[in-house]
């Protein structure tokens, strides 16, 4: 995003004076930078009178939702502000589109970088580091699910009754909803996705322990230490609600980079870390949650992650996002129903 564009989002005026009335700093906003944070929220990093924030707010296109999803942000974040979860911490929050023309939140600066966009020397060069990585990332998962929702004040922030029972119908409403999609069709994909959505409900776990789940976890959304493999904080909190912590570890072993899968993920370099299996293991130990049923949340993260990608592949086809993006997350589509069929 452009200087032009951010600054059409932010009159870095009207910031300062608000900030003014929260007590925090004093003086003119200085040395801006777009920070990456999807397409749905803008990310900006400034400092003043020596301090270094972050703002969030919607972006000029997001979601119709996008105010009430900055609120719910904000909510989790102020509710997890005395946990061992590692987080940005929480500065001040406007609820209200007055001053900015939307919500938005200031939260702490993270001295830590994302392993999707490269790794300091110290963590590329040790595979030692780069394996107790990825057991912090699990951990991370660990802490959040740990954490008493009632306690921290979210007993209503999502309803954890029928969770697992409403994401096939969730996410294959949202599979066909791309029919509206001019040159799209999903007859290739019309049967895995009655096939593993039908496997899905039948299996289905009776039980689960409620929780705090983040929603997206993966690597691309947790920063690490730079003096270390600790995890520095969990980012991107829009998905976040109340159900079952298990969906997360489902989602961190499917999202999981496969040196030898030409679609997934790449992390360079991967030496080092450690396998899906072993991520697996190393929760199962810390955990006093019921894992027999392991396989379901994978298959269901592949399932949902499946149909997320083929939402970019028929919005390709209707000339709404690049072609070769379109065509790459496509094959990962049938990949991922592969993997899911496999399973079952």
């Amino acid at each position: 995003m452009g200087e032009e564009a951010w600054r059409a989002l932010v009159d870095v005026e009207a910031l300062a004076a608000w900030m003014d009335a929260q007590g925090l700093g004093s003086g003119p906003v200085e040395d801006e930078k777009v920070l990456a944070g999807g397409t749905q929220n803008l990310l900006l990093s400034f400092s003043r009178n020596g301090s270094r924030y972050v703002l969030r707010r919607p972006s000029g296109h997001a979601r119709p939702e996008a105010n009430e999803t900055i609120k719910r942000e904000i909510q989790v974040l102020s509710a997890i502000a005395h946990t061992d979860v590692p987080h940005p911490r929480l500065l001040a929050s406007c609820g209200s589109p007055d001053v900015l023309g939307a919500n938005f939140y200031l939260m702490q600066a993270i001295d830590g970088f994302n392993v999707t966009t490269g790794m300091p020397a110290m963590h590329a060069s040790d595979p030692a580091i780069r394996r107790e990585m990825g057991f912090a990332l699990v951990d991370g998962a660990l802490r959040l699910g740990r954490v008493n929702h009632v306690a921290v004040g979210l007993a209503s922030f999502g309803r954890a009754e029928g969770y697992l029972e409403r994401q096939v119908g969730r996410w294959r409403k949202q599979f066909e909803g791309y029919a509206a999609l001019d040159g799209w069709s999903g007859a290739a994909l019309a049967a895995p996705i009655e096939r593993v959505g039908d496997w899905l409900e039948r299996n289905c776990p009776a039980s689960f322990k409620p929780g705090i789940l983040h929603g997206d976890y993966h690597l691309a959304n947790v920063m690490f230490a730079n003096t270390g493999p600790e995890l520095a904080a969990i980012v991107d909190w829009e998905l976040a609600t109340i159900g079952d912590p298990l969906i997360d570890l489902g989602w961190v072993l499917t999202t999981w980079p496969r040196p030898n899968d030409p679609t997934s993920m790449k992390i360079e370099p991967w030496e080092g870390f450690p396998s899906a299996d072993e991520l697996l293991a190393y929760y199962r130990e810390r955990s006093e949650r019921d894992l027999s049923a392991m396989d379901w949340y994978i298959v269901l993260a592949c399932y949902k992650l499946a149909i997320l990608l083929e939402g970019t592949h028929a919005r390709a086809c209707a000339g709404k996002a690049a072609k070769e993006t379109g065509d790459r997350f496509h094959a990962r589509t049938v990949a991922l129903f592969e993997r899911a069929l496999g399973l079952i």
